[in-house]
């Protein structure tokens, strides 16, 4: 089996994250870029944008999606909700993915027959971004786990992280040392998913 195909099992949820983690800020931050960099996107738009927390405003961003939690939760079924945004809050850092709307726009206005496709496409883009940090991370040793609280969060992340109005928020990773390793995963009968002809 190869080193990628290995890899690709190695890559799994790790809910269980904390805070020790072999690599230095600068060396998980290179890692990020080069494989956002590297992901490809349609038409090469490269329209993935990434914000990176670490220390406390990787903790900020969790007490923010606390905070607007607390909003639409019940207080008295809150608990369950608190205690897995303290897991995500006790990893190590917290990568924001998003995707800027102006480029998707300008694709529409310069390739109208392919407006409609557009978006999707960056909805593509930024999943294979998300796919490819998720496997360098992996391959370093480094849990992680991907979490959709947008829209409830835009808003105070925006403000919070002055980020331009065109971004549009699509996921949060949180990623740390690896505490506890994912359940053993299984998977559906292979005749049910694949068809092979010729």
């Amino acid at each position: 089996m190869s080193h990628f195909q290995n890899l690709l099992e190695k890559r799994r949820t790790i809910y269980q994250l904390g805070k020790n983690v072999a690599l230095s800020k600068d060396e998980i931050t290179t890692l990020i870029k080069k494989a956002v960099n590297e992901s490809p996107s349609a038409f090469h738009s490269q329209s993935s944008r990434i914000v990176i927390l670490l220390g406390d405003e990787h903790t900020k961003v969790w007490d923010i999606t606390e905070a607007q939690l607390r909003n639409i939760v019940p207080a008295d079924q809150f608990e369950p909700t608190k205690a897995r945004i303290d897991g995500f809050r006790a990893a190590f850092g917290t990568i924001l993915f998003f995707e800027d709307q102006n480029v998707v726009k300008g694709l529409q206005e310069q390739f109208a027959l392919y407006a409609d496709n557009f978006p999707k496409w960056s909805q593509e883009s930024t999943a294979i971004a998300q796919y490819a940090v998720w496997l360098l991370l992996a391959e370093n040793g480094i849990g992680a786990n991907i979490q959709h609280y947008n829209p409830l969060i835009d808003a105070e992340v925006a403000k919070e992280y002055d980020i331009p109005e065109s971004w549009r928020l699509h996921a949060q990773m949180p990623f740390g040392e690896i505490v506890a390793q994912a359940d053993v995963k299984t998977y559906m009968d292979e005749a049910d998913r694949f068809k092979v002809f010729g």
